[in-house]
């Protein structure tokens, strides 16, 4: 049996998350509001239609079904 080293170990781990790409995300994530372009680009991600905000609600909807023992969002719409 071939013996690995802590350091390929590590990386394969997978269990619970894959570990180094969590800290990746986060530090991403990170810069990314720290550069204070969340509210610009939010208005950027906004529906441009009337047809593209209801094929958004209704794939939201969709995904909210099959959310089973999950609560409602309560954010309003």
């Amino acid at each position: 049996m071939e013996k690995r080293s802590t350091t390929q170990q590590t990386n394969r781990v997978q269990g619970e998350g894959n570990y180094d790409a969590a800290r990746e995300y986060n530090k991403h994530t990170r810069r990314f509001v720290k550069s204070g372009r969340v509210s610009e680009t939010a208005r950027e991600a906004e529906p441009k239609t009337a047809e593209e905000a209801k094929e958004l609600r209704d794939a939201e909807e969709a995904g909210k079904s099959r959310a089973k023992g999950r609560p409602q969002d309560p954010a309003p719409d």
